[in-house]
């Protein structure tokens, strides 16, 4: 290919992606749908000039955006709250898998060659598009709402889910064993051997490296040692038969501990956008439209009956399983779509023979529409949860910003949120306190005090709140993730407003100032002087004299006690 060539290619996809990323936005649809349509019109299917038509090989290659997002996704959860989210893994996740691909089965089975195949297209329908949904919950800024979080959980899952799936399509094919000669039994053992090597290698060898890379500055050879984690990852998951992005998220969860935690995502953030948005382009080439007119009614049928029973199905069980309405309708949603995984999976079934090039070719485009309607359907979603919101009427976040009100935010009305609202009403300062908590929005309310139900770490609400009008603005949730995220959103819409935020130790505190933070209390750390005062105040020290000493430790930002928290850390 020659370079002119190539930068007309270049110039013709970007020009369409802006356009319709554009028009999208506008409609307030988001950018995804905007480059999948970008895919239909440069896709080797449209009628105009098309870019490639090696489809197939670019979304390989742009699958690794989707590493690289799940990567970053691990950074930010780390294990203990990864377990503590095992209930919805294994119970919401199994039931999702289970139940929809069990009437998507029966749905299937009426079409199906076979019974074992119409087992294999209900169980592959069930699964959804880790990509589209981790993207939408990104841009959203509500990958830890509960929305966010159930979702996770699902397609966490789903992705563990693939061992038995892609042992499921040679067994149809009358091999009895997975495609590269290993029998079930040995492929398991195969991939717990490669789990217990990956952890070794993100817990003990890529940290030293960094370590080593770092002390000599040599940011090239550690952007590098970076991927090469993630690559590693990436590859041992492959050859274990499970998915590369399970194997990134679990590598970026190992180094989510990492001092580097932050230079690191800060490396991989602008690759992971580029190729992410490539990716998408990709899905959108692989739309069909010349198999969808050939037999439209059918396939639209296909379509409405499978994200049909998805929908239901998982909001009942959110239901069953004490979700709120609102949350039920949101996730459903959400996950509707089929995933990038059924491209591997029906692919592998038509080279074993197992199903039709017809069957092969109806199933991809089927997965391609779903993914096209997604942005759509979660568009109806936000409608439809507000609509039907069970969250009791005189607690719903009724907030209206005024004109004239100038003010104090407060995020969080537990027991930090609950006193400073005190103090501030003692000192006569007006102030508006936000909480997705319902019962403590109860209590707030019963005092007679301005709280209403919100998600703050939710960027579309928090646009819509008045920010401009605020004198400044109080974090007191206790997730730490949830107040970098918060503090992040506020910091972007308003550069100039001073946030005040509570934070656990010195750690976590510097995070929150490198967010957008003004001022952030380690709480531990406040605890502990005031522990010191009442000591020396006991032993008969002058009040005069002990003040100097607190002065002296929180002079220069808490410099003295920094040097001694980061001497703690290291021999721990």
């Amino acid at each position: 290919m020659s370079n002119a060539h190539l930068l007309n290619s270049m110039l013709y996809l970007f020009v369409v992606a802006a356009v319709l990323v554009t028009l999208s936005k506008k409609l307030g649809l988001g950018s995804i749908l905007g480059l999948l349509l970008a895919g239909v019109i440069v896709g080797p299917y449209s009628p105009g000039p098309i870019l490639t038509k090696e489809v197939e090989s670019l979304r390989h290659i742009t699958e690794f955006g989707v590493v690289l997002l799940l990567f970053v996704i691990g950074l930010e959860m780390q294990p203990k709250k990864l377990w503590s989210m095992r209930k919805e893994v294994f119970g919401l996740g199994t039931a999702q898998i289970l139940i929809s691909g069990f009437f998507i089965f029966l749905y299937s089975s009426l079409y199906a060659t076979s019974l074992q195949v119409a087992i294999l297209v209900g169980l592959t329908f069930a699964l959804s598009s880790t990509a589209f949904v981790m993207q939408i919950l990104q841009e959203k800024g509500e990958i830890y709402s509960p929305m966010g979080k159930s979702s996770f959980s699902i397609l966490l899952m789903q992705d563990l889910a693939v061992v038995p799936l892609l042992a499921f399509v040679p067994i149809l094919a009358d091999k009895g064993n997975l495609t590269d000669g290993h029998s079930i039994w040995q492929q398991i053992l195969i991939a717990i051997s490669l789990i217990l090597i990956l952890l070794a290698f993100g817990k003990y060898i890529i940290p030293k490296l960094l370590d080593y890379l770092a002390s000599n500055q040599n940011k090239e050879a550690f952007f590098f040692s970076v991927i090469l984690s993630v690559v590693f990852a990436a590859w041992a998951m492959e050859y274990a038969g499970l998915s590369m992005a399970l194997g990134a998220f679990i590598m970026g969860m190992i180094l989510s501990s990492s001092k580097y935690h932050y230079q690191i995502q800060a490396n991989v953030e602008p690759y992971k956008g580029l190729l992410m948005t490539l990716f998408f382009v990709a899905v959108g080439m692989s739309v069909d439209l010349n198999a969808m007119m050939e037999n439209p009614l059918i396939l639209i049928q296909h379509l409405v009956v499978i994200m049909g029973i998805k929908i239901l199905i998982l909001f009942l069980i959110m239901l069953f399983m004490g979700y709120t309405r609102s949350t039920a309708i949101s996730v459903s949603f959400l996950l509707a779509q089929s995933g990038e995984f059924g491209f591997v999976l029906f692919g592998a079934a038509k080279a074993l023979g197992v199903i039709s090039d017809e069957t092969f070719v109806a199933a991809v485009t089927i997965i391609s529409f779903s993914m096209l309607l997604t942005p759509l359907f979660v568009k109806i979603s936000e409608k439809f949860s507000i609509k039907f919101d069970n969250t009791p009427i005189e607690i719903k976040s009724a907030y209206v910003p005024q004109e004239e009100w100038n003010g104090v935010f407060i995020v969080g009305y537990g027991s930090v949120g609950r006193f400073v609202a005190t103090m501030l009403e003692h000192a006569n300062v007006p102030f508006v306190a936000f909480d997705i908590d319902t019962k403590r929005v109860e209590i707030g309310q019963k005092e007679g005090r301005a709280v209403y139900y919100g998600e703050l770490s939710n960027l579309e609400f928090l646009a819509h709140i008045g920010l401009s009008r605020a004198r400044s603005v109080i974090v007191t949730v206790d997730s730490h993730h949830t107040s970098a995220k918060i503090v992040s959103h506020i910091r972007n819409i308003s550069p100039k407003i001073k946030i005040l935020a509570r934070t656990e130790n010195m750690k976590t505190r510097d995070a929150l100032l490198i967010h957008g933070a003004s001022w952030a209390i380690p709480e531990v750390l406040e605890g502990s002087l005031r522990l010191g005062e009442e000591t020396l105040l006991g032993l008969g020290m002058m009040k005069e004299d002990v003040n100097e000493v607190l002065t002296f430790f929180r002079k220069d930002d808490y410099e003295s006690i920094k040097k001694l928290y980061k001497s703690f850390d290291s021999d721990i």
